[in-house]
């Protein structure tokens, strides 16, 4: 009878634990995305983290942390109300330190500034290290499976607005400029 490989067992428990900690980094980052928690989703990148996001009408690239969570804090504002979910993730351990992700994420945004509503599915491609025993985001990129973007007639009836009272506050006289995108107070 073999004795059993203690090692090569500890390895499979570490990949397993490895993954679930991946997992749970890419749901907290949808959720500080969609709470405007901008101190937390800092914790879960790296410092030279990049994106790159193609959508139907747009295309968005980041190099560096701060240039992304610049830009996070201004669109997840007091004029919108989001909501992201990943689903089906695929991780790749490529390494102890090293790992890629694919998900297919969906979401909602209802932009009170713009008058839009967008609702659509997309493929996110990450890349994943660990630093100092903790897991986080180097690289993100999606692009669009579908995406619909409508006009809102009027804004929803709202009975909860998150990023309406922990968003980045927009005054109630914000006016979008459909040509430049620029605002008048």
């Amino acid at each position: 009878m073999s004795s059993p490989d203690f090692e090569a067992l500890a390895a499979k428990v570490q990949g397993l634990v490895d993954v679930e900690e991946i997992k749970r980094l890419k749901n907290a980052y949808f959720r500080c995305i969609d709470t405007a928690n901008i101190d937390e989703l800092r914790e879960l990148l790296t410092e030279d983290y990049s994106c790159s996001c193609i959508g139907g009408d747009y295309e968005y690239t980041a190099s560096g942390r701060e240039q992304f969570l610049e830009m996070t804090r201004d669109s997840f504002n007091s004029k919108m109300v989001t909501q992201h979910n990943a689903h089906g993730p695929e991780i790749d351990l490529l390494s102890p330190t090293g790992a890629t992700g694919l998900w297919y994420f969906s979401d909602q945004v209802y932009n009170f500034f713009t008058k839009e509503f967008l609702m659509g599915t997309g493929l996110y491609r990450d890349r994943y290290v660990k630093q100092e025993g903790r897991w986080k985001i180097e690289h993100a990129a999606y692009e669009r499976v579908y995406e619909v973007t409508e006009t809102l007639p009027r804004p929803p009836h709202l009975t909860a607005h998150y990023l309406g009272e922990h968003g980045k506050q927009l005054p109630d006289s914000a006016v979008y400029q459909p040509d430049t995108g620029l605002s008048e107070y």
